[in-house]
């Protein structure tokens, strides 16, 4: 057993996982996967400005990707519009980002982080610890394993939004 594996109770996923002990093991690791990516402490620079997981997920896409389109973020998050632009500017107020128009096409506004050198280490900092594991993780897999891990929690993700009720009882009565 690797000292990652240790003291988790995980079982040796080398030789594979029969669904039942695959789902024994996420529904055990995930409550302590969320529990620790919510004790992420968030920097003091940050910490008056009443930032939300939700903020987190918008500010990756600048910081990691570069100025971005707020369609192309309400898109990423998966949120209408108006949504993303009312987070923008918001986060705009508090100073974490800059919105400016594209210069290519004017009608377009273009999000990146705050030039504010303190702002931008603090906000970087509050997604480092979350990147580096991820990367510690996906780094050694392959790209099709990679693609494989991205597919599977967004397919628990739609799993646990579920269908409406009344499609349930549709289908339970069918």
């Amino acid at each position: 057993m690797s000292e990652a594996e240790e003291g988790t109770g995980d079982p040796d996923v080398e030789g594979g996982l029969a669904t039942d002990d695959a789902v024994r093991a996420m529904l055990l690791t995930m409550p302590r996967l969320v529990s620790r990516a919510k004790r992420t402490t968030v920097p003091e620079q940050l910490r008056s400005l009443r930032l939300a997981p939700r903020h987190l997920s918008l500010l990756s896409c600048p910081l990691f990707g570069g100025p971005t389109p707020v369609k192309d973020l309400a898109a990423r998050l998966e949120v209408a519009p108006t949504t993303v632009s009312l987070m923008v500017s918001d986060l705009q107020r508090q100073g974490v980002v800059e919105r400016s128009t594209d210069p290519i096409d004017r009608r377009r506004s273009i999000v990146t982080i705050s030039e504010d050198l303190t702002t931008r280490r603090a906000v970087d900092a509050w997604l480092a610890s979350s990147a580096r594991a991820w990367h510690l993780v996906l780094d050694g897999l392959s790209p099709q394993e990679r693609a494989t891990v991205v597919s599977v929690i967004h397919g628990y993700e739609a799993a646990l939004a579920g269908p409406p009720e009344a499609e349930t009882a549709d289908g339970a009565d069918g």
